[in-house]
């Protein structure tokens, strides 16, 4: 086993608290939220867009482990190039992740049967994160 993890950050223009506490909902879990105004010497560093905004949530216990904040940069931080991908072979869960996720987002390929065999689907959830879902068939 590896001594190395990889913990999804995810970055979010002022909607971080909304956000993780919507992930709380669909994958269940601890979420801690701290804001910057909860350390003054961050807030100023961070300067005006750093009012009222979260500068670091947690998301752990639940289904999968996720950290944000919201970016005190104007510009988005890091969008492209990248999906949030779930596996597994408990098809129920999965499938009810992918409609829990998609609601108030748009679905960009519906769960259906892939070329590998598997069953796949993609969606980008309300807050503009992409995620891809995978069932895998039970190992017999």
């Amino acid at each position: 086993m590896s001594d190395v993890q990889l913990d999804p950050y995810i970055f979010f223009q002022g909607t971080c608290k909304e956000a993780m506490e919507f992930y709380k909902s669909v994958f269940g879990g601890e979420l801690t939220l701290q804001a910057y105004n909860e350390m003054p010497d961050m807030a100023e560093m961070a300067g005006p867009l750093a009012k009222g905004r979260i500068m670091h949530a947690s998301l752990k216990g639940g289904d999968i482990n996720l950290m944000a904040s919201d970016s005190t940069n104007p510009e988005p931080y890091g969008r492209g190039n990248m999906s949030l991908s779930l596996s597994g072979e408990d098809e129920a869960k999965l499938r009810q992740l992918f409609e829990d996720l998609s609601q108030g987002g748009k679905v960009t390929e519906e769960l259906q049967e892939a070329p590998w065999g598997d069953t796949f689907g993609g969606l980008t959830d309300k807050f503009g994160i992409d995620w891809m879902i995978n069932i895998t068939e039970e190992a017999i």
